[in-house]
């Protein structure tokens, strides 16, 4: 399916129309070869107009960035498979090297990024969509990888294209814009980026222009770029400090002349053309998960490590804590009888590294004699009180689209406050609203009334990366160990079919044209009907 750029001047000359009567002559041999031949033209440009039509309706298909169009994730396509998996629907798969950003899929091409740790190379990779085999591969030698979370991957930033140029993110590069055969067009380099997470944004072209949010430790920033030069038109730096509980992986969005972003403990819009400031609400946020539009209001799920109840720490009291844990009577508690405790914890998703912050042992005992005494452990617990008392809820806020200047809480609808996704952006259809946490925990809001729906068990356990899509009604979720969970939307929801990548799978799908591919840790996948 190859792109055509045609523009087709069709002249059709009638005869002169006047206002006075005219007196009525014959048809001349000549008069009826212009009407046959004014016939014959009309008939060839309805052919062409409904070829270009249908060709039109091969680039509304494309996925070209983050979750498709404006990264909302929504696909009306009916053909898309609801039960597949490695050897079943499987059009092809290939082996790819790691990362976790998404298939950007542009024509016939699907542009994935990648990192070969052991080379220090960076890859921004064409492959056919038909056969799965690779049109070219521009390779990127760096001296250092980002680094980040254990689960974090160099190459997480998803490819975006306009059908005219490929543009990549690498944090342990900058932006990179290609030719669609693979030519360096122009480069952005910028620092290597700092941060606990790791650098997922992904880049957005909008407007001709080439628009990048970036925050780390080294900088913070909105920026955009001349999509064909690369030349800096705007750039704005972000005055909130770079903490270790924030992460920069929600992409912005556009609404007419609105860059909606999700930046730490905010949520900002900005000019497009000139990056000036249209409103902002400040809000406790690690900026993970991105926004979706919802008619005239703009939503976004706000996730803090300490937002809801189930993240929260519950400390026992110290008798609580000799009864079941004073194994040798002593009154106090040793070493090997402390249970396994958190300051913050992800209930849902134990098997992530690093999926929350344990407490230890020397934490309460300052005098290092290997006990833990009543007084000792009353300072955790009014420690614990103070801590508490700085808990703010996150929640799944509502904006106007028109709002200007600072935004305030009663400017705004609070529509959940539980369910919260820490990475899944929320998706929107129909005026509603579903979200998945980890555990595979589903979330449905009703917009409009602000009331939550549903909640329900997907079947997805432990930690969830990847964002949901929908297809032709059907909501797909993905699960960080691979499955893939298909629910029937609607009055009858019910879950559809549950499949299983057997392999670990964080990116988020794409669907075109009744394909959906799904890149795992080792493989991209083609599955259709």
């Amino acid at each position: 399916m190859k792109r055509i750029y045609m523009q087709v001047h069709v002249t059709l000359c009638w005869p002169n129309r006047r206002t006075t009567p005219q007196r009525k002559t014959p048809p001349t041999a000549t008069t009826k070869t212009c009407n046959r031949m004014s016939k014959q033209l009309i008939l060839r440009s309805l052919v062409v107009v409904a070829f270009l039509a249908s060709t039109q309706s091969v680039y509304s298909a494309d996925w070209a960035q983050f979750r498709g169009a404006n990264s909302a994730g929504i696909s009306d396509d009916t053909k898309v498979p609801t039960k597949f998996g490695p050897g079943d629907k499987e059009l092809w798969s290939v082996p790819v090297a790691s990362g976790h950003s998404s298939p950007c899929v542009i024509g016939n091409q699907l542009i994935l990024t990648a990192a070969q740790r052991e080379k220090h190379q960076l890859h921004i990779v064409s492959i056919d969509r038909q056969s799965g085999n690779q049109n070219w591969n521009f390779k990127l030698d760096v001296a250092e990888l980002e680094r980040g979370h254990p689960s974090f991957n160099p190459a997480s930033s998803t490819a975006a294209s306009d059908g005219e140029q490929i543009i990549a993110y690498f944090g342990s590069y900058g932006l990179v814009c290609l030719s669609m055969d693979g030519k360096l067009a122009w480069e952005k380099r910028m620092p290597l980026t700092k941060s606990y997470a790791g650098n997922a944004i992904s880049p957005i072209i909008a407007g001709g222009k080439v628009i990048l949010y970036r925050g780390n430790y080294v900088d913070h920033f909105l920026a955009a770029w001349d999509k064909r030069s690369g030349k800096e038109l705007w750039k704005v730096k972000n005055g909130e400090r770079f903490t270790p509980n924030m992460a920069c992986t929600a992409v912005p969005i556009i609404h007419e002349n609105q860059v909606i972003v999700h930046a730490v403990r905010a949520l900002q819009s900005f000019n497009l053309e000139s990056g000036q400031l249209i409103w902002e609400l400040k809000c406790s946020t690690t900026a993970t998960s991105t926004p979706v539009i919802c008619e005239g209001e703009v939503v976004v799920a706000t996730w803090n490590q300490t937002g809801e109840e189930s993240l929260r720490p519950n400390f026992p009291t110290f008798d609580e804590l000799l009864a079941n844990n004073d194994k040798n009577g002593d009154k106090r508690i040793d070493r090997q009888e402390i249970p396994k405790l958190f300051y913050f914890h992800r209930s849902e998703g134990t098997e992530a590294p690093q999926n929350g912050y344990p407490f230890q042992f020397n934490h309460a005992d300052p005098n290092k004699d290997g006990k833990i005494e009543r007084a000792e452990w009353q300072v955790i617990l009014d420690r614990e009180e103070d801590r508490q008392k700085g808990y703010i809820e996150h929640g799944l806020i509502a904006i106007p689209l028109n709002s200007r200047g600072q935004v305030t809480e009663s400017d705004i609808r609070r529509l959940e406050k539980q369910g919260i996704p820490e990475v899944p952006s929320p998706i929107y259809q129909d005026g509603f609203l579903y979200m998945v946490k980890n555990g595979g925990l589903l979330t449905c809001v009703n917009v409009g009334q602000g009331e939550r729906v549903f909640r329900m068990r997907t079947g997805g356990s432990g930690t969830h990366y990847a964002s949901p899509v929908i297809a032709g009604g059907r909501l797909y979720t993905v699960s960080g160990d691979g499955k893939i969970t298909v629910v029937k939307l609607g009055s009858s929801r019910k879950i559809l079919a549950t499949n299983d990548m057997q392999d670990f799978t964080y990116a988020t799908p794409a669907v075109c044209d009744g394909v959906i591919y799904i890149r795992t840790h080792s493989r991209l996948y083609a599955f259709g009907q």
